[in-house]
């Protein structure tokens, strides 16, 4: 019988073994596609994320950190002469990649499940498209006077248990007569001041968001842990809705000409598809894009459903609502159940039968089924988040190649990632996978610094800069 210490040996036997299985493969596959990676250095992480938008008119209202910027898209576009047509970005999220193109003077159209990924492209929209002179002035009104001031009472604010006392009472009450005053307001000013709203409640709040979950200041009194997180200041309301309706003012009224959206008027027709990327795009012609511009949720365990909890509260999601939005998104979350992707679309075998023939992906699966067995994972549900997200992934690139014009290229923003020590090539496993699914590898645009690991790999694993890539790929 073995005594613990024996057990010990026998199980990081078993780990390096393992570990040394996907590296002896991840570097097979990497040999088969390393033609195709090129390191560009005027691909900074500035430029592949939402920082590069932070002062740039309109892109910069709201703070969606999950996206990439139109500076981005821009690059990518002149690089490979898309000028004309119609692009789709199957996860729009802000609209970055719907916006550009349309300035570009190309149509576009966006598929996203998140109810503020919505609010922020249909409001940009509005102030296009529909806003009057009567309605900026209107705008006007409101920071100059400060109208919801007048209200005596507001109305409730909207909460999920996990946004509860997430405000300092001042400024909740603040809040709650804002929302009733704008209530009284044309839908278009109602919009505009709701998404005006919606992009301080974050900064205005005790929280900030954190990838996998929202941080709570100390004065919250909801901390926990023995790390004590403070957000420093937190502007009064008043400050930050005014600076925020100036804001949009600024880069949008008819009075400032030199920053309209951001010059020229678009030009392009925008199209917003409402939910899931997984039940939408079976629905689409065949062959009907010159482009596709995305940027998917990483496989990396965070879950928009919490991190975007204020804003899902304020536009009233309830606990419910919130559950099944957290199951419809993409998998990437360790909450995901498993979707039945052939009753979804019987037309997936193709799909599911490539990834199941990744070989480098089945390893990894059974690497993290065999650390779940063993107690070591930090959550038993990462097998089956990394599994669900690349079986999804290929439904997404089957997809993305038959709505596709032939010849048509595809561009993904991604990120590398690592669990129990096993890095995960979720580049070139795709890329195998899109191979098989109706596409060619054009490029692997690679940035030239890498991605740090999380502290927790860092400490266990030591510290090993992951790839984060823009795919390339060309409808065969």
């Amino acid at each position: 019988m073995l005594n613990q210490v024996e057990i010990s040996d026998v199980l990081t036997n078993e780990q390096n073994m393992g570990l040394s299985e996907i590296g002896r493969l991840d570097k097979q596959l990497f040999q088969r596609f390393k033609g195709k990676f090129v390191v560009q250095p005027s691909l900074s992480r500035l430029l592949v994320s939402f920082q590069a938008n932070k002062t740039r008119p309109v892109y910069r209202w709201y703070k969606f950190k999950e996206a990439f910027s139109a500076s981005l898209v821009e690059h990518l576009f002149h690089k490979y002469g898309i000028n004309a047509g119609r692009i789709l970005d199957p996860f729009a999220g802000s609209g970055t990649a719907l916006f550009a193109a349309s300035t570009m003077g190309i149509d576009a159209d966006g598929i996203e499940l998140l109810p503020i990924g919505h609010e922020i492209i249909t409001t940009k929209q509005i102030l296009d498209a529909e806003f009057t002179s009567e309605d900026f002035e209107r705008l006007r009104q409101w920071s100059a006077l400060r109208v919801w001031e007048q209200w005596e009472m507001g109305v409730p604010l909207p909460e999920l248990r996990i946004t509860q006392g997430a405000y300092p009472e001042k400024t909740k009450e603040a809040i709650e007569k804002y929302i009733s005053a704008y209530q009284r307001e044309n839908s278009r000013v109602q919009s505009v001041l709701r998404f005006a709203l919606l992009c301080v409640l974050e900064s205005v709040s005790f929280t900030r968001k954190d990838g996998q979950y929202l941080r709570w200041d100390h004065r919250s009194g909801r901390t926990h842990g023995k790390k004590i997180f403070d957000k420093g200041e937190i502007p009064e309301f008043e400050q930050a809705i005014c600076e925020k309706i100036n804001e949009i003012l600024e880069d949008v009224s008819p009075d400032h000409q030199t920053t309209l959206f951001p010059v020229e008027k678009l030009q392009g027709q925008i199209r917003l598809y409402d939910g899931s990327c997984l039940q939408i795009l079976p629905q689409l012609p065949d062959s009907a894009y010159d482009a596709i511009m995305t940027s998917p949720p990483y496989c990396n365990r965070y879950d928009y459903t919490r991190t975007y909890a204020l804003e899902l509260a304020l536009l009233g999601m309830d606990e419910q609502g919130l559950l099944r939005l957290r199951q419809e998104m993409l998998s990437c979350t360790v909450e995901n159940r498993a979707k039945d992707l052939l009753s979804i679309n019987p037309r997936w075998t193709t799909a599911l039968v490539a990834a199941d023939e990744q070989e480098l992906l089945q390893v990894i699966l059974k690497y993290l089924e065999d650390r779940k067995a063993q107690g070591a994972l930090n959550n038993n549900g990462i097998p089956r988040m990394v599994r669900s997200y690349f079986y999804e992934m290929a439904c997404v690139i089957a997809e993305c190649a038959r709505v596709l014009k032939p010849n048509a290229l595809l561009f993904m923003v991604n990120d590398n990632v690592r669990y129990a020590g096993a890095s995960v090539s979720v580049d070139i496993i795709l890329a195998d996978i899109a191979e098989k699914l109706g596409f060619r590898v054009e490029h692997i645009l690679v940035l030239p610094n890498g991605k740090g690991n999380s502290s927790q790999q860092m400490g266990e694993h030591g510290r090993e800069a992951l790839r984060k890539c823009i795919y390339v790929w060309r409808k065969s």
